[in-house]
């Protein structure tokens, strides 16, 4: 399995030839790294997308924990920062969004169950039990019995109308009217007179 490697025998190399990279002109470094990536390539080293792909959806993945389970924002927000790369934000939406339906589907589950389980309590041959069986399905949304109803109306009033409407509560409150003063009001940018 290893024969390669065992029996692998490079030329020896010397320091002759080598180029410092700050030295090198930039078409030999892009060349070198070409010739490199072949060579990977040619001994079957993975590609950086499949070296990556398994650490980007483990930091998706722990942000999603720390994001639903954890409480601690700083934690949270660490996690959230270790996602990095679009396929990882990807991924964690999607879980995000998978976890959120599932969530709302158990929460359909529970509501149903307890309305239900409500429901039988109604022919509980306790008359308190039954009575507080009742007034919880009443409570229900969609029965909505015991709903508090608040209906606004909008009516237009002109300023005096509304100025003599609040002027006949407020009388209401007091005992006594208090008198009121009238002052002239002084613009700002007037002249000032001399007395």
């Amino acid at each position: 399995m290893f024969e390669d490697l065992i029996n692998f025998t490079p030329e020896p190399t010397t320091a002759e030839g080598f180029v410092d990279i700050e030295a090198a002109p930039v078409k030999d470094i892009i060349k070198s790294q070409v010739q490199t990536s072949d060579w990977l390539e040619q001994m079957g080293a993975k590609s950086d997308a499949d070296v990556i792909a398994p650490h980007e959806r483990a930091a998706a993945r722990d942000a999603f924990k720390s994001v639903t389970f954890d409480m601690d924002i700083s934690k949270q927000r660490a996690a959230l920062a270790s996602v990095k790369t679009p396929d990882a934000v990807l991924h964690l939406t999607g879980m995000l969004t998978a976890y959120d339906w599932e969530f709302v589907h158990h929460a359909k589950e529970l509501r149903n169950y307890a309305v239900s389980k409500i429901l039988e309590e109604t022919n509980n041959p306790n008359a308190n039990v039954r009575l507080k069986a009742l007034q919880m399905l009443g409570n229900v949304t969609e029965v909505a019995l015991f709903t508090e109803r608040v209906e606004v109306t909008k009516k237009d009033a002109s300023e005096e109308e509304l100025e003599s409407r609040l002027r006949e509560r407020l009388a209401r409150f007091m005992k006594k009217p208090v008198p009121v003063e009238v002052v002239d009001v002084i613009e700002l940018n007037a002249p000032v007179k001399n007395a």
